[in-house]
């Protein structure tokens, strides 16, 4: 895993949520893979273990701690733990999320519940975790992972797309606040529909197949961390606001 000498990534701390899987796995690999040192954080530690062996064979650097984002200690002894493992914390990739459709009649409190708890919650316990150190150094890059269903409201994903609305609003408001301040980049990435899986994490059976129909037009997961690894390049007077990625044939 050879790593460019003369990048913005080489020797930058990573800490991306949601990684053992899906887009984060795909993150980790590709930062790593560019000479970032990656912290990986999500629940399933037997995922995590498999993806530091895998980058650590691969010549990278790595390291992971189990961390439910949805609790806001789990997620301020992340940021404690990547600290004292390689030093500040220069990105942070807010990424764990959950995509779970249902249509209203169904009334999915539970699915709605879990979104919000990680999608909205998540992301401000992280947010709120790593930004202190960046504020007193004056620097970092925080990275939402929206969606396009935060531009566009599609079938039966009215909770789901609401939760990557709200990202935007944070995003653009951390873009006001911290990036003009305290000069953080704040970047967000909305991809379309992608294959990591989240289709099968449907409980709702109409719902289930919605998505199932809509994935068969999804990209990979590479694709995404591509767009990640590029907004996080820029040198610290560029921030890439927004980069909207999909599958050629989604028509929304």
């Amino acid at each position: 895993m050879a790593a460019s000498h003369d990048n913005h990534l080489q020797g930058r701390v990573s800490v991306i949520t949601g990684a053992s899987s899906g887009n984060g796995a795909a993150t980790a690999r590709a930062l790593a893979a560019r000479g970032a040192r990656v912290v990986l954080a999500a629940r399933n530690a037997d995922k995590l273990n498999t993806l530091i062996t895998e980058i650590r064979d691969a010549g990278g650097t790595a390291t992971a701690r189990v961390t439910d984002v949805t609790r806001l200690g789990d997620v301020e002894g992340l940021m404690d733990f990547a600290a004292g493992k390689y030093g500040p914390v220069d990105h942070l990739v807010n990424n764990a999320g959950l995509m779970l459709f249902s249509k209203w009649p169904d009334r999915g409190i539970d699915d709605w519940d879990k979104m919000i708890d990680t999608n909205l919650g998540g992301y401000l316990h992280a947010i709120s975790a790593v930004l202190p150190g960046m504020t007193a150094r004056r620097s970092g890059h925080i990275l939402n992972l929206s969606s396009v269903a935060g531009i566009r409201v599609g079938h039966a994903s009215g909770v789901y797309s609401a939760t990557k609305f709200f990202i935007c609003g944070i995003t653009d408001s951390l873009r006001q606040e911290v990036s003009i301040t305290h000069g953080i980049q704040v970047s967000m990435i909305s991809p379309g529909v992608i294959d990591t899986g989240w289709a099968d994490k449907v409980s709702n059976a109409e719902g289930k197949q919605i998505a199932q129909d809509l994935n068969e037009s999804a990209i990979h997961p590479d694709r995404v961390a591509d767009a990640v690894v590029y907004a996080l390049a820029q040198p610290a007077d560029i921030t890439v606001n927004d980069i909207v990625i999909h599958p050629t044939h989604q028509d929304w």
